[in-house]
């Protein structure tokens, strides 16, 4: 199978020329850009498979051109890499919460970054999900990959959908993260433990009045709330960050 093609926006073309050798080297066909604007025309004339991201970028910034990615229905479903030197975790849940798909921060390991493309590629190929499934109010269905809770949709990226997904199928089981990076991510993603947390964050925030479902297990992971303790929550069993991020 053909492997799809990359669109690297980067402004320092010394990055930019490795970054493009090393994916010309693993078979990928690379675009290039040096500015949003230019990135943004490219994306939406050629319709790439991946999108390499720099936020700090002259003329349009990565976060607006991510967010007219996915606000366009000819972009919407193109899978955007984050890469940049803002390794804050505000500004990852920035990126999620704009559609990003991956997000990896300056200086970085080029084989890391060859495997983060190579499992945004493979997500493509992956089989729908199961049926439709609902659970206090939250319905889920995997074929229009559409969520509403009770009544209202909700927006999520990919990642958020299928963890929410994964938690939802399973109530009152706990999932490890590292279960939850497989099931969310990808079994050959490269990731760090806390970036499960940072989804789980910005999952919450968009669930309102409804975070509290998503319980954490201290120094285990996560679960969704069984319905028989979903009445009996406080705030105290959900860690500060999460409360924060939904008083906001």
């Amino acid at each position: 199978m053909a492997k799809p093609t990359v669109l690297l926006i980067e402004d320092d073309h010394s990055l930019a020329e490795i970054v493009a050798y090393n994916l010309q080297r693993e078979g990928y066909e690379v675009l290039l850009a040096t500015d949003g604007e230019d990135g943004l025309r490219q994306a939406k004339l050629k319709l790439p498979g991946v999108v390499i991201l720099d936020l700090m970028l002259p003329v349009l910034d990565g976060l607006e051109v991510c967010r007219r990615l996915r606000a366009d229905p000819a972009t919407a479903k193109v899978r955007v890499l984050m890469l940049t030197a803002k390794a804050e975790e505000t500004d990852q849940l920035i990126g999620f919460s704009l559609g990003a798909d991956d997000y990896v921060t300056k200086p970085f390991s080029v084989k890391v970054l060859m495997e983060r493309v190579k499992s945004l590629c493979r997500r493509e190929t992956q089989p729908p999900g199961e049926s439709l499934v609902e659970n206090q109010g939250i319905r889920i269905d995997p074929v229009r990959h559409s969520v509403t809770i009770h009544g209202e949709p909700v927006r999520l990226t990919r990642s958020e959908f299928r963890l929410l997904e994964s938690l939802i199928r399973q109530p009152g089981r706990v999932f490890s993260r590292f279960e939850l990076i497989d099931a969310a991510l990808g079994d050959d993603t490269l990731v760090l433990e806390r970036t499960i947390d940072v989804h789980v964050r910005s999952l919450r925030k968009k669930m309102g009045e409804n975070a509290h479902l998503i319980e954490t297990v201290r120094g285990v992971g996560y679960n969704f709330r069984d319905s028989a303790k979903a009445s009996s929550w406080n705030d105290d069993q959900l860690d500060s960050s999460c409360a924060k991020s939904t008083e906001s």
